[in-house]
Order: structure tokens, then sequence, then C-alpha cells
């Protein structure tokens, strides 16, 4: 294929260029997935008009980063990225260029690029495309090749190893052997990059269809400990007769069941085990994990915090870790599974019994039984059609009310809410305002005066 099909909207967005004099390609992500049959990712473009050339092409044009040559166009409701065809010179931090210079050659622009397969360009004029580094034949191979030497291109951004593992993940393609043997040479490279950029790549590789290989190449290679030594570390802990792997390989494989549109999901099937190494003992010759859950959620929540995840993904992601070793079976009370709707939280039930599931899936060859969890579903589903309190919200009762019949405000408040709330989970027939307004008077003299 030597020309892409463009849209009208990329075609009238070149003719800008073209009728100023300069040419504007189509480059990067967009032209590599068009290519590989895949749907066109963010448009990015290169140009040899320099900023200040594109901000007199158009009407509004932002410069968001201009002193790396990037311009954002408004062009009929959409956002390009434009950069002026450039040259980089010295990466004394292993981030970022410590020089750029323009360049008025395509050939030298894609030249500084990191793998072929993202410096093909494509001309706005007629689609046609420019591939000095042999990415289309790489894309046929479906191989990720490092542009030049590949030491030299991870020494120049140490963030390239990660992105390199990131389109094993997202593409399926293998990777080139000098480029891994690469990765793992310059590894270190990584702890100069910060956490901040380091999620951002672990996030899309996540999310990626199914990853669990990219971590095993990472783990190989040393990469992986770089950035998640509490995950490496699980490779080589044995289980038990449960289970047919190792933590490591059970975790990534729990990981690649759960469906890829949720990066708490994905993080917590990842982590879900994280804690066993530290736990582990043994017990009449068994493996045993007691209490994995919790230490798992402390240690999740450790790593996310380091890498600069948002507090929500972090306070759901450990959530959910803490609580996936429920263990319903047919002979929970009704007050059992208030109990677990309380503590899991309603809006977390789904993502619990996904998390249950995977972790099942991935302890042997075998499909998971979730007949217990539909049946757990249904239970919870008919507390929820009645009712139930579940919460000190769902009482029939507040502090005013008990402060109305006498009860000072302070701490005491809280605790008898907290106890009118166990009354209700024992038997939701209390939760009337009455009833509860005597059992609160009941328990508050027994407290203030407990010799009368």
């Amino acid at each position: 294929m030597n020309k892409i099909p463009l849209s009208r909207k990329l075609i009238q967005f070149g003719r800008h260029f073209s009728e100023a004099g300069f040419h504007c390609y189509l480059v990067g992500g967009a032209v590599r997935n068009i290519l590989a049959g895949l749907p066109p990712s963010d448009y990015d473009f290169t140009t040899d008009a320099t900023p200040a050339e594109v901000m007199k092409l158009f009407r509004k044009v932002i410069p968001t980063g201009i002193q790396h040559g990037t311009v954002t166009v408004l062009f009929q409701g959409e956002s390009f990225e434009v950069t002026t065809f450039r040259l980089e010179e010295g990466y004394s931090d292993s981030r970022r260029p410590d020089a750029v210079h323009y360049t008025r050659n395509i050939n030298e622009d894609l030249a500084r690029r990191d793998f072929t397969i993202n410096a093909i360009a494509a001309s706005l004029e007629d689609g046609s495309l420019v591939d000095p580094n042999g990415g289309r034949e790489d894309i046929k191979k479906e191989l990720i090749r490092c542009i030049g030497v590949p030491e030299e291109r991870f020494n120049e951004d140490g963030l390239r190893i990660l992105r390199l593992f990131r389109f094993q993940a997202k593409l399926g393609f293998r990777i080139d052997e000098a480029s891994l043997a690469a990765a793992e040479a310059t590894r270190e490279n990584l702890k100069k990059i910060s956490a901040e950029r380091i999620r951002d790549e672990l996030v899309k590789t996540l999310l990626s269809p199914a990853p669990a290989e990219t971590f095993r190449l990472m783990l190989k290679t040393g990469v992986l400990e770089m950035f998640l030594p509490e995950l490496a570390a699980c490779s080589g802990v044995d289980q038990n007769q449960y289970h047919k792997w190792d933590v490591f390989e059970h975790s990534i494989r729990c990981m690649d069941a759960m469906p890829p549109d949720s990066i708490e999901l994905r993080a917590a099937a990842l982590l879900h085990d994280i804690g066993k190494p530290q736990v582990k003992q043994f017990r009449e010759g068994e493996a045993t994990f007691y209490n994995h859950e919790q230490v798992s959620g402390r240690i999740a929540e450790k790593i996310l915090k380091r890498l600069k995840f948002s507090n929500r993904e972090i306070e759901k992601t450990a959530h959910l870790i803490t609580q996936h070793m429920f263990n319903y079976t047919p002979d929970w009370g009704a007050k059992a599974v208030r109990r677990f709707i309380a503590r899991v939280g309603i809006e977390n039930l789904p993502d619990l019994y996904k998390l249950r599931l995977a972790d099942r899936v991935s302890h042997k060859d075998e499909a998971g039984d979730d007949r217990d969890l539909k049946e757990l579903a249904a239970r919870i589903e008919e507390i929820l059609e009645r009712g139930d309190a579940l919460s000190i919200r769902d009482l029939d009762i507040n502090g005013n009310d008990l402060m109305e019949a006498g009860i000072p405000r302070g701490k005491i408040l809280g605790i008898l809410l907290e106890q009118l709330l166990e009354a209700v989970m024992q038997d939701p027939d209390q939760n009337r305002k009455e009833r509860l307004l005597a059992i609160a008077m009941e328990i508050y003299r027994q407290r203030v005066y407990p010799g009368d």
C-alpha cells in the first residue's frame, strides 16, 4: 500500500498548508492503525511550517507546546496537534531533548521517532506514504522494532521502554529481539522517569485486550521490577493444591480474565494477591495465605499512591481487593447478606462479582463456577427491593430526633445510631421511629446510669 484514504476534512485541513506553499503529513498512531486495519487513533500532524507560520494559517490556534514546535489547531470542531519537522539533540536526563532544531526534511523528522511502525507519514495532499524506516513491512510482519540503534532510542527517553511493551500489548505484535535486549540493558533509565508518565503507560497497557504476555516479557527482562517490584516478587511464590500457577502467573491471568473497560477492575485483578508473599505460611505441609486480602489491599494502595493514581481509583481498587475473599454459601442468613451489602457497598457489587469470578477462572485451566454468585445476587436483589436498612442513612430516625428526645449532642449520638443500625440488621421490622427511639433511650440510660 503506497497510499491511505483521507477524509474530506483532512484533505481540507491539508489545503491550508499546500496553498501557502507548505507540506503537512498525518503521522504516528493514526497511520499505523490504518495500515494495520485498526480504527485510527488521535490525529497528529507534522509540517515544514514553523509554529508561527501555522498560527497565521488558521483562525484558532493554541500554542500548547510551542517550545517543542507544537501547536493545536481548532479546525471544524476538532483539535489537531501539529508539530514542525524537527531534530533533537542531547538527552542528558534520559527524558527529554536538551535542544530542538527545526528541519525542512520529513525523513529527518521521522528518524528521531521511537519505532518504525510509528514513523510513517501520509501526505495530506493525496495520502501518499513516506516510510524511510521500513515501518510498513514491520506492520505486515507484526513486528515492533526500534529505529536505528535500540539502546540509543531508550537512552534518549527511558519511557520508550514502557511504550515498547505497551504497543506489544495493544497490537499483539512480537518485539524485535534487538529491541527487547536493549530494553533489558537500559531498564535502569526508568528510574529517571516521573511516576505520572509511568502511570499513563501502565494504564494503557492494563486496558489492552490481553496484556498477560506483556507482563511476562517485562518480568523476564527485569523491566517490571523497575516500577512494580512488589508484583515481580510474586514470581516463584508457589501456592496450594487449589492453584495451578504461582502468584505472579495467577495474577496476570486474573487480569486477562477481567474485561478491559475499567482501570480499577484491571488493577484490582493484577494486584489482588500482591500480599501473598508476605503472609505465606505452611500448615501440615500445605501453603496458607491467611488475611492476604487485607495485606494485598494495603500494598495495592501504596503502589497506586506511588504511581500517582487518583484518590477515587485508589480507594475503589483497594476496596475491591480487601473484599474479594468473601465465601458465600446458601446457609447465609438474611442478616449476613445485609451485612455483606453494607460492607461492600451496593455500587461495588457488580465489580466485586467480576473480580471474584476472574479470580476463580485463573486458578486452573477450567471455567469458573458462578452459580453461587448468581444466587447471592438474587438474594441481594430481594433485600434491595424490600428496602431493608443497610446504613445509618436508611434508619427511620436521625441525630436530631435523638436530641429532641433529650440525648445530648456528642459522640453518644454516633454510638447510638450504630447500635440502632445493628438492631435493624438483626430485624428489619425494628426500623420504625417509635421503636428505634425506645431502643435508643434504653441503651442511653444503661450507658449513663448503669446502676439505676
